[in-house]
Formats: C-alpha cells, sequence, structure tokens
C-alpha cells in the first residue's frame, strides 16, 4: 500500500481501537421526503450537531462538501459519496470521481451500489472503475453494498447473512479498501461475513430503529463480531439529541463499552 493511502486511511481509523464510528448524510436519492423541522432538512445545522458529537468522518455528497462543509474543514474527516441509485434500479448513476474528490479534500470517496437484480453486472463494474481510478491518487474507496430482493413487485434492501455474505464478496472482488454492509441480525452470522475478508468491513447504521438502545445494541453486536464500526445515518440525525447520541454510539463503537454505560453517560435511558 502507498503512503498516500495509509495516511488517509489511518486519518479514518485514528481511534487507538482501530475502529470508525463515522456519520452519513448522503441521504439523497430513494430516501423519501425531507421532513421539515429535523433530520437532513437543514444540512447545515445537522452538520453543525454532528460534528459537536466528533465522529470519526462524515459522509456526504459533492454539493454538501461545498456549500456546507467549511466550518469543519480539516477538523473531522470526510468522505465523499459517488454512488446514487435507488432499490427499484430506476436510478443508476456515479456523480463525481475520484480527481474530484482529491480535490474537494476527502479522505475517501464511498460509492454506494446494489446487488442481484439485472444491473448486478453494471454496478460492479462501476465500483471496478471506481477502484481504477482512485488508485491514480492513493484514494481509498468505500464500497457501500446492498442487497435486493426483486421478488415482490417492489424491490427492497435486504440483510440476510447469505446476501451480506456475497455483498462483501463484490467488495473484495472489486479491490475495494472497505465494505459497509448492513448487519446480517447476528454476532455469528455476522462474524463469519467479517472472517471472511480480508479488507475492514464496517456496518450501515441500518433504518431508523424503535429507539437508542436498540440501534446501540445492534452496534455492540457488530463489535463483537469483530466489525470495524459503524457508519451511522437516520439513527444519529434522526434523533432529538444528535451529539448525545453520537457520543453513545461511539461509547459502543469506539471503547466499547456497554449499552447500558453509554446510555448512562449520556443521561439517557434509550427507550426514547
Amino acid at each position: 500500500m502507498n503512503i498516500g493511502k495509509q495516511i488517509r486511511l489511518n486519518r479514518l481509523f485514528a481511534h487507538p481501537s482501530g475502529r470508525l464510528c463515522s456519520v452519513a448524510v448522503d441521504h439523497f436519492i430513494g430516501y423519501g421526503k425531507l421532513l421539515p423541522g429535523g433530520g437532513l432538512s437543514n444540512l447545515p445545522a445537522a452538520l453543525a450537531q454532528i460534528a459537536a458529537g466528533q465522529p470519526s468522518a462524515v459522509t456526504m455528497s459533492k454539493g454538501t462538501a461545498i456549500h456546507c462543509w467549511a466550518p469543519f474543514a480539516g477538523k473531522i474527516p470526510l468522505i465523499v459519496q459517488s454512488g446514487c441509485f435507488t432499490a427499484d434500479d430506476r436510478v443508476i448513476e456515479s456523480v463525481t470521481n475520484p480527481e474530484e474528490c482529491v480535490r474537494l479534500g476527502a479522505d475517501a470517496i464511498a460509492i454506494a451500489i446494489g446487488i442481484f437484480g439485472p444491473n448486478e453486472g453494471r454496478f460492479i463494474k462501476m465500483l471496478m472503475d471506481c477502484v481504477t481510478q482512485a488508485a491514480k491518487y492513493d484514494l481509498p474507496v468505500i464500497a457501500h453494498i446492498y442487497p435486493r430482493d426483486f421478488s415482490a413487485p417492489s424491490p427492497k434492501i435486504v440483510f440476510d447473512a447469505e446476501g451480506i455474505m456475497w455483498a462483501v464478496r463484490v467488495g473484495i472482488e472489486a479491490g475495494a479498501d472497505i465494505i459497509k454492509v448492513g448487519y446480517t441480525g447476528d454476532v455469528a452470522s455476522f462474524r463469519q461475513v467479517v472472517e471472511s475478508s480480508p479488507v475492514p468491513v464496517v456496518a450501515a447504521g441500518g433504518p431508523k430503529a424503535k429507539n437508542l438502545r436498540s440501534a446501540l445494541s445492534a452496534m455492540s453486536e457488530v463489535v463483537q463480531a469483530g466489525g470495524r464500526g459503524a457508519t451511522i445515518g437516520r439513527n444519529v440525525w434522526g434523533v432529538n439529541k444528535v451529539p448525545e447520541a453520537l457520543r453513545a454510539f461511539k461509547a459502543v463503537i469506539l471503547d466499547g463499552r456497554s449499552v447500558d454505560a453509554a446510555l448512562e453517560t449520556e443521561g439517557s435511558t434509550g427507550e426514547g
């Protein structure tokens, strides 16, 4: 590995545990309506709340970086999302490239792709092309890989162990530096996924959990399974107290604390 890529990866995994606890705000196409007064309806305000919790990194679209990231530039590692797709393949696009990401100061480029379905090959090629282009700049590639179920009229993202194992294999074969996948739901199966990979596997925060305790419990299991951390979205910026929730996730993911201890530190029961 060249030193440029090593430096950037070291920034992402800077915590002594060797894990990361990052936040994603790249929720754009395919995530439904933006409700007023909360979540990501006000990007500058959301980023300020997230930055207050000091995540390992933040993943965002290039426009968010251009328009909103200046107050935090150089203080928190930046990951720029290049993938843009919907579960039903209505949208399949790559919206930036490694050269632009380097110009924006990113520590990594992320690319979200879907697997299974009629366009699986196209998605895999998008990822492989990104890896090839990023190598010119020693820019790490983080593959966000989502298995889909096309058996129903409306395709949906799924989290079964077999699908997640295939997602990780795709990331390995494509040459990704970090692979982000959904949590399978139990420690044993996710451990098998993690142990199959020669590159770091991190978990996606997943759909909005019923409460903070539930979301923290899932991430605690990811750590128990050997995952190298997680990237969380709605379960951080979708709650009332964003910095407190993020600090609780960091306590569980980075420090290895129990869910109860993390909640107690932040003065929360985790039930709301």
